[in-house]
């Protein structure tokens, strides 16, 4: 009986694991997809020396259809002027230079938090990938 009693109390929190490991296997895929198409639209911006409305458009897209998240919960800010590629290296100037930041919110990071504690508010999080890369359009 006394081994009963101890079954009931641990089984919900060993499941706890299993379900956890579930749970990061599906957040890491959605993590992979996102940088993906994050990795996609940069190099389209390079082309275009920019983050065009377009390409923030068809990128919002992407990540809403394959994440299921709505379009106004993802946040984009990136270069929206065009920048020329240059030639040379200079440090002390941002000539030349893509910068990007897209962020999407991730609803749950850790299985059965009501059941330890964790309010729905604090089992949320953000993922934000974030670079910068080189211009490769030449002026007109």
């Amino acid at each position: 009986m006394k081994q009963l009693i101890v079954l009931t109390a641990i089984l919900p929190l060993m499941l706890i694991f299993i379900a956890q490991i579930t749970l990061e296997q599906k957040n890491n895929a959605a993590i992979s997809m996102l940088q993906q198409q994050v990795y996609t639209a940069k190099e389209q911006a390079k082309q275009e020396g920019c983050f065009t409305e377009d390409i923030i458009n068809r990128l919002k897209t992407d990540i809403s259809t394959n994440l299921g998240i709505s379009k106004s919960e993802i946040l984009i800010t990136a270069t929206e002027v065009p920048q020329y590629r240059i030639n040379y290296f200079d440090s002390s100037s941002e000539r030349g230079l893509i910068h990007y930041s897209v962020s999407v919110p991730i609803e749950k990071i850790m299985a059965g938090g009501s059941l330890i504690g964790i309010s729905a508010a604090d089992n949320k999080g953000v993922y934000t990938v974030e670079g910068t890369a080189a211009s490769e359009k030449v002026p007109d």
